[in-house]
């Protein structure tokens, strides 16, 4: 039977409907694979990009002179050349910000998994570093770290790397976050995502995997199948205050959820996996705050957004996150 869940922090809502998923093109994945030529991420190819915002010199597992890569993004969403303006809804408004690129591996890889644990760690201490660079202009009020896998999940390019935008303005989605949470503090007391975390220890359904300061789970109001997120188990609103300790232990549990996930979206094979990743934070210039929360939400792209999901801007999920999480549960004690 379908139910309707409502996310109790944005108010959006979402159907489960299991009986959905026997549909034959529910999974339906594409392949992905795209001709390679000289791939402009690759080591030796470094003439291909700009100069480079942040170089990491080489780790011991690497053979050149890098290992991770900060460009600016050759095709950027948002630019920083405008001069700051302000949104208007009566007249096209310039888009201000700064849209970059990180490149996680000189070596021509897919996925994260791939990454060595201390080069992952490395990877996400640089999504900190560039985010506390950001937040020093003033300009810019807040920005969004992600990841796009696969053809599906936006990706243009195969070579392991991810992505960050700085913006102006807060956007719609962390906007109704920082408004819903504010409300549930207001009404309830206290931080709905502590809440969330201090609800899921105690079910235990919806729990993936755990660490001494990290929980991972499938949030009760799932959007898609086997979407996942990660919260610190401590209250924390901003990123970018992360510690390098704190680094290395959200990269090992990020690549240790991410490799069920990849199994269940490309059977195993890289180039089948389609995947988004977000972490979202609160804005720079707001100070910590105590209704919101950090986390990273993992988003697999198994099936498509239709017309019943413009017209509404509600989600149908074939998968129950509690059934996600037992599948999961069960991939993670065959890797483990």
């Amino acid at each position: 039977m379908s139910e309707l869940r409502q996310d109790p922090i944005s108010g959006q809502w979402v159907i489960m409907a299991p009986e959905r998923a026997g549909r034959p093109d529910d999974f339906e994945r594409e392949s992905g694979a795209r001709p390679q030529g000289e791939c402009p991420f690759c080591a030796g190819h470094e003439y291909l990009t700009s100069t480079p915002l942040l170089e990491l010199p080489a780790h011991p597992t690497t053979r050149t002179g890098w290992q991770i890569r900060v460009l600016p993004n050759k095709y950027p969403a948002v630019s920083s050349n405008v001069g700051q303006t302000f949104l208007s809804a009566d007249s096209p408004t310039p888009a201000f910000g700064q849209h970059e690129v990180v490149v996680e591996s000189p070596q021509h890889l897919l996925s994260v998994t791939q990454l060595e644990p201390q080069q992952f760690a490395d990877v996400v201490r640089v999504y900190r570093d560039r985010l506390r660079t950001l937040k020093e202009d003033r300009r810019l009020r807040c920005a969004l770290v992600f990841k796009n896998m696969g053809l599906a999940g936006g990706a243009t390019l195969q070579h392991v790397h991810s992505q960050i935008v700085a913006l102006s303005t807060v956007p719609d989605r962390l906007r109704a976050e920082l408004c819903g949470s504010a409300e549930w503090l207001k009404r309830h007391g206290s931080c709905p995502y502590c809440a969330m975390i201090a609800r899921e220890q105690a079910e235990g359904v919806r729990l993936v995997a755990e660490t001494e300061s990290l929980l991972a789970i499938s949030p009760y109001a799932a959007r898609m199948p086997y979407e996942t997120w990660i919260l610190p188990r401590q209250h924390a609103s901003q990123f970018e205050d992360l510690s390098d300790s704190a680094a290395r232990e959200l990269a090992g549990l990020l690549q240790r959820v991410l490799t069920p996930i990849e199994t269940v979206c490309g059977s195993g094979h890289h180039s089948t996996v389609a995947y988004n990743y977000l972490i979202h934070s609160a804005p720079f210039d707001t100070p910590p705050c105590d209704h919101y929360h950090w986390h990273v939400e993992i988003i697999p792209r198994m099936t498509r957004l239709a017309g019943f999901e413009w017209g509404t801007g509600w989600h149908i999920n074939p998968v129950t996150p509690e059934a996600a999480t037992q599948r999961l549960r069960k991939l993670l004690g065959q890797v483990d």
